[in-house]
């Protein structure tokens, strides 16, 4: 079978929706699909090409068996509506034209941003071959709970778009139950949703020992380390995370924050301003070299911004520390609690309740027993979410889809 995958972010960008495609796409590889990716010259989240590449018209590769074809976009930082806006309308143009050419059986596009589906569609529409929209956010929803747009006629158009795509499309793949919900109830039938979540890669993510060197590197010797791994947007609540440091008082315990993003600067500049000695920012860092810093934390942060969209929600960090047994400091709401307090994997805290917060961070980082008892919960949630067993469900969802056309 010929795969058609659509999605704006790719390796070696580091992000949720880079990796998951990646790793399915090369699992269906495996399991004998043919697969094409269209996507943009790595860009994110600065909106910067990466070295070794140029935003020209068109560039083919082959990464791990998977056909990779990258296309123009109109480049733009994670920040501001607007340019963002232009950005995805123009990698929707691009990947149509892009994607047009290419051999497909079945084509699949991948949100947040839905204008990728629209060129799932027109490219299902020319090609007469069926479409898949998997969701990994419900946009533009998520948009109005990051504070980027106000409930009014953009976001009362954009919705109804929204729901027209939900409707030409051969069928659903969202990554949590509570999405599926969300879609039942403004009228999608439940039979044209298949629910494929997030998961674990285990040939990446296994227990190991710290590094000694990058211990002493980051200066983080008799330290318990609380870290945050990810993008440093605007979704996230990291400003209330740094101001409950500063609350915390307390050198002992030590925060590592990985990655880039809209609100890196703005944490930076506010954990300066409060005179915090706890806590350290380093830059992105390859995926494969990942699991080498999820050694060297005690727990693995994962704070949302409190709105009742984030509740169903389930970040990726969950599976990736579970897997490495580090216990979740979880400030999402909702499912991803649900996840987290049934496999006893970690603390759940009331987001942007710094009160809560303080007393779960020091749970975790001085009762030793609880730590252990989570650290071993973390490792039975992350053998629940098998990303390869993932892959193959879904591979076979699209197998139907195409065959049932």
């Amino acid at each position: 079978m010929k795969v058609l995958f659509l999605t704006d972010n790719f390796p070696p960008e580091v992000t949720p929706a880079a990796t998951r495609t990646y790793e399915h796409c090369r699992e269906w590889v495996k399991l004998g699909a043919e697969v094409t990716v269209v996507t943009s010259f790595p860009n994110f989240p600065y909106g910067k090409i990466y070295d070794g590449y140029k935003n020209r018209r068109i560039q083919k590769e082959v990464v791990d068996g998977i056909r990779v074809v990258r296309v123009w976009t109109y480049l733009a930082a994670n920040q501001g509506f607007l340019r963002r806006t232009i950005d995805y309308l123009s990698y929707a143009v691009s990947s149509f034209w892009g994607g047009l050419f290419q051999k497909a059986d079945i084509i699949v596009a991948t949100s947040p941003h839905f204008f990728i589906t629209w060129s799932g569609a027109a490219l299902s529409f020319f090609k007469r071959k069926p479409w898949v929209f998997e969701i990994r956010d419900l946009w533009p929803e998520s948009i109005i709970s990051v504070g980027m747009l106000e409930d009014g006629f953009v976001y009362r158009s954009l919705e109804k778009i929204e729901l027209r795509l939900y409707k030409s499309a051969d069928h659903i793949v969202p990554n949590t139950d509570a999405f599926k919900t969300n879609l039942v109830g403004r009228g999608v039938p439940a039979e044209k949703i298949s629910v494929i979540p997030n998961g674990t890669n285990f040939e990446l993510f296994t227990p190991r020992e710290p590094d000694p060197e990058l211990v002493s590197s980051l200066k983080l010797e008799n330290k318990f380390v609380v870290g945050y791994v990810g993008t440093l947007g605007m979704a996230h609540a990291l400003d209330f995370v740094i101001s409950s440091i500063a609350r915390l008082n307390d050198n002992n315990i030590h925060f590592l924050f990985i990655g880039d993003g809209a609100e890196k600067q703005n944490c930076i500049k506010l954990a300066r301003e409060l005179q915090l000695e706890n806590i350290t920012f380093l830059d992105s860092v390859p995926k494969q070299v990942i699991p080498d810093y999820l050694a060297v934390i005690d727990a693995s942060l994962a704070p949302l911004k409190k709105t009742e969209t984030f509740k169903t929600v389930i970040p990726s960090k969950i599976f990736e520390a579970g897997a490495m047994g580090k216990p979740m400091l979880l400030g999402v709401d909702g499912q991803a609690r649900s996840i987290v307090e049934e496999f006893d994997s970690g603390l759940y805290f009331e987001p942007e309740n710094t009160d809560d917060f303080i007393e779960k961070v020091r749970m975790l980082a001085y009762d030793k027993k609880l730590h252990e008892r989570l650290a071993k919960g973390g490792q039975k949630l992350a053998k629940a979410f098998d990303r390869k067993k993932l892959a193959a469900e879904m591979l076979e969802v699209l197998k139907r889809v195409a065959q049932s056309k």
